[in-house]
């Protein structure tokens, strides 16, 4: 039923989804980490996203992390440890998408993507559950 529409948990789902298709590609015999490293910055976007739904923000069409989650700072506090993992994501939605200089995340930045995606998921979560 329409009544039943939850946009935040929606979003959540679809974060839940990106990371998890992250850790897969990244755990495949011959990782791909440039894409994988793009779904960490999609969960990470997807996550703050929920929370704009759930506080009944506009939810601006940015993939900029930084800038979402500065659209809840004042009314949540306890996400300003957040503003790291999203600053490390930000780039990705890009950054490693199309040929060029950059072609491919090393595995540092892969292992750092990854547990920034899943930093912001969770703290997301335990706020919209």
């Amino acid at each position: 039923m329409a009544d039943d529409w939850n946009p935040a948990r929606d979003w959540l789902v679809k974060a839940e989804n990106d990371l998890t298709s992250a850790k897969l590609l990244a755990s495949a015999a011959q990782p791909l980490r440039d894409t994988a490293v793009y779904h960490c910055q999609q969960a990470g976007e997807k996550a703050l996203k929920a929370l704009l739904a759930w506080k009944e923000r506009p939810l601006l069409r940015t993939h900029d992390l930084e800038i979402l989650l500065n659209q809840v700072a004042a009314d949540c506090p306890q996400l300003e440890s957040l503003q790291e993992p999203a600053e490390l994501l930000t780039p990705y939605a890009v950054e490693y998408r199309y040929p060029g200089e950059l072609a491919y995340p090393s595995e540092d930045e892969l292992v750092e993507a990854l547990a920034a995606a899943e930093t912001i998921l969770r703290a997301v979560s335990k706020l919209v559950e």
